[in-house]
């Protein structure tokens, strides 16, 4: 027998919720804000306004003028001054002593010059007397004057009479001053920092006297010998062996032309093949480009030899030193620094603030001294000298500037 079963019922929507309902917002009135606005915004005018109203002037007779500002004071300098130029007194320089024409305001500057100028002294009438002894009084001015300039030299050689007296002593005066002005232009800038070009250097030697003489020193001289390589000739060679800056050492270069005697040109004295032995400078200046070079030794084919003193050496141009490559060392700068900077970044990294006191204290001195050792690498790589380096074959020139005494050479 079969039973029928009545289906469940359905149950709620309301009640199978997974949530509670939520809390209802708290609105206010439209009205209520509206009013408390505006009840705020007058408050604040009116605080405004009492803020800014002007403070009321009380008439009183027992109140007091503080500033009086119908009268204004007039300074004391500004009182003293004349009203108008009617009271103004025009004083009238006094004249001094006539002068003799053109010629009395240049005296007048020699005599303040040299310190002897006198006011209420006698003016340039006509009395030749006042005007012999003036001319005398800045003769002796001068030579005081001088004399205090000049250098101090002592004469050990007795008394001479005649023209050869006159000449020495002339020369003597004259070499005496070449040497002052020597002794100044040869001063160098001590501060290079400040004056790294070295222009005091060269306002020195633009400002350098010529002395006090007008003639020279030095007579004529006969040529010695007719077989003279004389000042100013020019030897063309090249070089045999080759030049590095980086350390000092000696050069050869051989002779790639004739050399005749200066007067007549018919006397051959150094033949071509002939040796030259010299040495070249290793100090090298920052952004120097060129290498120094001088020759002490001249050997000849036959095995004959004579020796120079320093002949420079110059370019195919004439200019001075031999210029070919040029290493300046960059890339080792730039290693240096990339080193420095890397170094720099690693110890300002830190490992966050909950760090303690011994971990931030072997990190700042870690910091302090690779940061040293980075600024010390690149100071090195900083002061490495430019290598100049010349070329085996490399085409020079040397001025001659002493004469040579040589011989004919005969092969």
């Amino acid at each position: 027998m079969t039973e029928s079963r009545t289906p469940p019922s359905k149950a709620d929507p309301e009640s199978l919720t997974l949530r509670g309902a939520p809390r209802r917002a708290v609105r206010f009135k439209r009205n209520l804000l509206i009013g408390v606005s505006a009840l705020a915004a007058v408050v604040l005018f009116a605080l405004v306004g009492v803020a800014l109203k002007p403070p009321s002037s009380g008439s009183g007779a027992g109140q007091q003028e503080l500033y009086n500002v119908s009268q204004k004071a007039t300074a004391q300098e500004l009182a003293a001054l004349p009203a108008d130029y009617s009271q103004v007194q025009r004083e009238v320089p006094p004249l001094g002593p006539p002068l003799p024409g053109d010629l009395g305001g240049p005296i007048l500057e020699q005599e303040r010059a040299l310190g002897i100028y006198e006011g209420d002294g006698p003016g340039f009438g006509h009395d030749p007397e006042a005007d012999d002894a003036r001319a005398e009084r800045i003769r002796l001015a001068q030579q005081a004057r001088r004399a205090q300039e000049s250098n101090v030299f002592f004469q050990l050689s007795g008394p001479r009479t005649g023209a050869g007296s006159q000449v020495a002593a002339s020369g003597q005066s004259v070499g005496s001053a070449y040497s002052g002005a020597s002794a100044g232009a040869g001063r160098l800038s001590l501060d290079l920092e400040s004056d790294q070009n070295l222009q005091q250097r060269k306002l020195d030697f633009m400002n350098t006297p010529y002395g006090q003489s007008i003639y020279n020193a030095y007579p004529m001289q006969d040529a010695a010998s007719p077989y003279q390589v004389m000042s100013g000739s020019v030897i063309a060679a090249s070089l045999v062996t080759g030049i590095n800056s980086d350390l000092p050492g000696l050069v050869v270069a051989q002779v790639t032309e004739n050399v005749y005697d200066t007067v007549t040109g018919q006397f051959l004295l150094i033949p071509q093949g002939s040796r030259l032995v010299g040495t070249y400078d290793s100090v090298v200046a920052f952004g120097q480009s060129r290498a120094l070079l001088v020759w002490q030794r001249i050997i000849m084919p036959d095995g004959s030899s004579i020796q120079i003193e320093n002949l420079p050496a110059t370019d195919a141009s004439g200019y001075a030193g031999l210029e070919d490559e040029v290493d300046f060392h960059t890339w080792r700068l730039l290693k240096g620094v990339v080193l420095s900077t890397l170094l720099g970044v690693g110890t300002e990294l830190s490992l966050g603030s909950d760090e303690s006191d011994l971990v931030r204290a072997i990190r700042e001195s870690t910091q302090q001294n690779v940061n040293r050792a980075g600024q010390r690498i690149t100071e090195r790589n900083l002061n490495i000298q430019p290598t100049i380096r010349i070329r085996q074959g490399w085409s020079l020139r040397i001025i001659v500037h002493k004469d040579l005494i040589l011989r004919p050479y005969q092969s």
